[in-house]
């Protein structure tokens, strides 16, 4: 096995493997970091990769350290223990009514987080973990229960169904809005266009009014939608509105709409889980979710109910 040139193993891949040391079994592992016997086992053959050597010896009752394995534990506890020592350590809570969830910077900040307080009242009460990533991960590797991204369809190893779509349309700051006024939709050529990781809401609502859009050097474009919207309302340019994400600043006034003219973006919301059962707080969650998507309940039970391996 070739040694990866990464300075340090992944520490994900340390945590399964002291856990499983310390255990003696895989499964015992899995059940301490609440993930799964196979998630644990992927781990083990990372760090195995890593280190291009074996540190478990598979047996038929179980597993054994190799004389490697034996050091690396040793090196590993000590420095688990450094950790634990110090004195503003954070614990991430954990429990049935404990619910990870996975989403992007944008979703979480604009539409997440201004209604966890109210997913996490009823009966009965969930926490709710936020993950956020912009990458695409593998939410049983993860331990994450739902995941809610911006895409266009189904991805390998999860159950998906779609929360919402987008209308989109114009929208700039006040004063840009004002000099460039009403007319035909070729008129926003005229200012720089601001856009996030790809161009394709633009050229579609371009497109929608016979107009051919590619990216000029005046437009602007950012990774994370909130930098969008954060550009738009500094003046920047024009930024396409993507219900629901751009409702708070709408609200404030800091942007306005500049063109009444929508179109259906290309990608939508996704809600995503992990192959298999899904645990009871999850469920509930999913339930709260689609209900302030307004998704329709036989919709909801589909995605409850699906049981890939």
């Amino acid at each position: 096995m070739a040694h990866s040139l990464e300075t340090l193993p992944p520490l994900d891949t340390l945590r399964a493997f002291e856990a499983a040391a310390r255990a003696g079994s895989f499964s015992a592992a899995a059940s301490t970091l609440n993930l799964t016997h196979g998630a644990i086992s992927r781990r083990i053959a990372r760090l195995e990769g890593w280190l291009g050597l074996r540190v478990f010896e598979r047996q038929a009752r179980g597993i054994a350290l190799t004389p490697e394995g034996q050091r690396l534990f040793q090196r590993t506890q000590e420095a688990f223990a450094l950790i634990a020592d110090t004195s503003d350590r954070w614990s991430e809570p954990r429990g049935p009514a404990v619910v990870r969830v996975n989403s992007m910077p944008s979703v979480s900040s604009l539409w997440l987080m201004p209604r966890v307080a109210r997913f996490e009242a009823g009966d009965p009460p969930l926490r709710v973990i936020l993950l956020i990533d912009q990458r695409t991960v593998d939410l049983a590797d993860m331990g994450v229960d739902l995941a809610i991204r911006c895409g266009r369809g189904g991805l390998p190893g999860r159950i998906s169904v779609k929360l919402f779509e987008e209308w989109c349309f114009p929208i700039a700051a006040p004063d840009l809005a004002r000099r460039i006024g009403t007319g035909d939709p070729e008129r926003l050529l005229a200012a720089p266009l601001i856009h996030d990781s790809d161009a394709s809401g633009w050229r579609t609502w371009f497109a929608a009014h016979g107009l051919d859009y590619r990216p000029r050097p005046q437009d602007r474009r950012f990774e994370d939608y909130n930098l969008v919207l954060d550009a738009a309302a500094c003046g920047l340019g024009i930024a396409l509105a993507r219900p629901p994400l751009a409702h708070g600043p709408m609200e404030t006034g800091r942007l306005v709409q500049v063109d009444p003219r929508t179109v259906l973006n290309p990608v939508a919301y996704w809600l995503d889980r992990p192959n298999g059962a899904i645990r009871g707080a999850a469920a509930t969650l999913a339930k709260r979710i689609a209900e302030e998507a307004e998704m329709g309940p036989d919709v909801l039970a589909g995605f409850l109910k699906a049981d890939r391996k």
